[in-house]
């Protein structure tokens, strides 16, 4: 079917339920199955990825201000931020956990903040990556997300392990409510993403620039995102 058009389930006259993937013929309300309501495009999509990620910045910035971990000895109370306590681990010569700390805090959330904004961008402006790599940009945004969790998660177990009354005590830092509201409001703007807005584009762009309009790195299987 090289050079033909691939037919859509819009083109169809149908639309897909996006919580149960069952389809049904276009005008239904609801999903049949699962009673979701069907929408063959959600106009709120981008404004609620836009919300999502403004959330999530503005929870991240005290995140890395604030500290992670309060410690209290019997001669002294410390605390770390993010960064201070992988600078702090790299010092007692646990550069490896340091250097996971530091990914799953930084360098992924910050990851994901830009992979969002640029995903959302697409839809809206000409983009360098075409549709194939964007789509799969955000199958991992969408994977990884589970995984930003492992800094709330070591500062919850060591919480819980060194609880040692009068000699020591560790408790999180304001900063953990703040990083794990972060990643949760990035999980959610990437959900709220609507990958079938990255095709329609791909579409808008080729109706304005005629038969020639359409790439040849655009062709190809059609992904999960693009068939409803």
């Amino acid at each position: 079917m090289s050079g033909e058009e691939a037919l859509t389930a819009r083109d169809a006259g149908l639309v897909a339920c996006r919580r149960c993937t069952r389809v049904w013929p276009r005008g239904r309300e609801r999903c049949g199955r699962c009673g979701a309501r069907l929408v063959s495009r959600d106009p709120g999509s981008l404004s609620r990825v836009w919300a999502w990620w403004v959330a999530g910045l503005m929870a991240y910035v005290p995140a890395n201000i604030y500290p992670m971990l309060i410690t209290d000895t019997l001669v002294s109370r410390s605390e770390a931020t993010i960064v201070g306590g992988a600078i702090e681990l790299i010092q007692h010569d646990a550069l490896g956990i340091a250097i996971i700390i530091l990914i799953a805090s930084v360098g992924i959330p910050i990851g994901k903040f830009v992979a969002v904004a640029y995903l959302a961008l697409s839809v809206q402006n000409p983009a360098r990556l075409n549709a194939h790599r964007r789509h799969h940009l955000l199958e991992v945004v969408e994977y990884i997300g589970r995984w930003s969790m492992i800094d709330v998660f070591v500062v919850a177990i060591l919480s819980a392990l060194v609880q040692l009354s009068v000699v020591a005590r560790i408790d999180p830092g304001p900063a953990a409510l703040a990083f794990a509201l972060s990643v949760v409001f990035t999980m959610l703007a990437a959900q709220a993403f609507d990958p079938r807005l990255i095709w329609d584009r791909i579409e808008a762009d080729a109706e304005a620039d005629g038969p020639e309009g359409r790439s040849a790195d655009e062709a190809g299987p059609t992904p999960r995102g693009e068939q409803a």
